[in-house]
């Protein structure tokens, strides 16, 4: 008996690891999303290019990651899930080392593209993968683990991939990211166990899903909240170094108040998320509009700034969740449909808000770039109180 119990902890012990393991893996995954906004200037310098025509970069793998989670989630539903998993780290960290020594901006974007592809379906994917090795009565751990790894790389990713560019250049943080991928690739081939799919949804189930008004409505809303984040948030560097003439190491201090402020937003949904869902993203959209309407007259004090982005950080965070838990218990027969299309649809929004973005400080000036993406927060703000109103289930 006394073997038994050993056994059995020790196999508990060796899936924490393997949740521990896939929340490394989104924190990787998300921190090379993020991180060319802290080296957009750099990149941008190398290639003598401006910041607005690098900004293209962050346009194009949001939106092929848009337009590629539902189908290469479904043409791949079939394929043993701990192999399609290597085979997305063997193209991640290929297309890596692509970017490391890429000659021209278009070799930047090809390597990129070959980035975002991976993470279209990574991310359809990670949540099933995680739950299924969690062990019993901790599937909810299993998620926040996850969610715990995208916020890391705000806190940890995106700060350290701006100083390593500060200290070595752009090419040795995308260096980095693909090195600590590989060394994970290699633990996921040891010790994941094989994992057979189990998806059995097809296309069909996508028009019905998207004809219920409560989940449109509440893509539309996710939608309207990242192209005003993004919108403001891929120039944020070269706003805080050019119009608030900040230094490198404070811009670099202010962007993982950011990640911080994410962590803050998570601890706040695990204690009130159930109960308050309606009034959080009510009052988070809120605080998002408040926050870049603020930007402008903030940045000159850096003290300012800091509260406005620990503000902007946390209610980005509790409306990402507060949605998510509503979107994904609309229909449980098709949640890894459903995620799909909500990973996608975010990505649609930061591909938009990068592109407006980069619009904006063309043709608005970079000091605007805040007010551009209250423009977008506003009507963000009109329609979830449109949606509190007309559906009774959310509130």
């Amino acid at each position: 008996m006394k073997q038994q119990v050993e056994e059995g902890s020790g196999s508990q012990r060796s899936q924490y690891f393997q949740m521990i393991l896939m929340g490394i893996s989104a924190f990787i995954f998300n921190t090379t999303e993020f991180v060319p906004v802290a080296l957009l200037s750099d990149i941008a310098q190398d290639f003598s290019i401006t910041t607005a025509e690098t900004g293209l970069m962050l346009t194009i793998y949001a939106w092929i990651v848009a337009a590629m989670s539902l189908p290469l989630m479904l043409l791949t539903g079939k394929i043993e899930r701990k192999r399609l998993l290597l085979a997305l780290f063997m193209v991640f960290i290929a297309s890596h080392a692509l970017s490391v020594f890429a000659w021209s901006y278009q070799v930047l974007l090809i390597s990129r593209i070959g980035i975002a592809l991976a993470h279209a379906i990574f991310w359809s994917i990670t949540a099933a993968i995680i739950l299924r090795i969690a062990p019993k009565g901790k599937k909810a751990l299993a998620l926040s683990i996850l969610a715990m790894g995208t916020s890391l790389a705000m806190v940890l990713g995106v700060p350290i991939g701006r100083l390593v560019g500060q200290w070595l250049g752009w090419r040795a943080t995308f260096g980095g990211i693909g090195v600590v991928a590989f060394v994970v690739f290699i633990l996921q081939a040891k010790l994941l166990p094989t994992l057979p799919s189990m998806f059995d949804g097809d296309f069909r189930k996508v028009p019905e899903l998207l004809k219920n008004p409560l989940l449109a409505s509440l893509y539309l809303f996710i939608f309207l909240v990242f192209t005003a984040h993004y919108t403001t948030y891929s120039y944020i560097e070269p706003f805080m170094r050019q119009v608030g003439l900040i230094s490198e190491n404070m811009a670099t201090f202010v962007l993982l108040l950011f990640g911080i402020a994410g962590l803050m937003g998570s601890v706040i949904f695990s204690r009130w998320g159930e109960k308050s869902n309606k009034g959080l993203m009510l009052v988070s959209t809120m605080l998002l509009l408040f926050s870049m309407t603020v930007l402008l007259s903030s940045v000159s004090s850096i003290w300012l700034l800091s509260i406005v982005t620990l503000i902007w950080g946390m209610v980005l965070m509790l409306l990402i969740l507060s949605v998510q838990a509503k979107v994904i218990v609309i229909d449980n027969s098709a949640q890894d449909v459903v995620m799909a299309m909500f990973s996608g649809i975010i990505n649609l929004g930061i591909g938009a808000g990068a592109l407006f973005g980069g619009y904006a400080v063309t043709h608005l000036t970079l000091p605007n770039i805040g007010f551009a993406g209250a423009a977008i927060a506003a009507i963000a703000l009109l329609v979830i109180i449109l949606i509190i109103k007309r559906f009774s289930r959310l509130r």
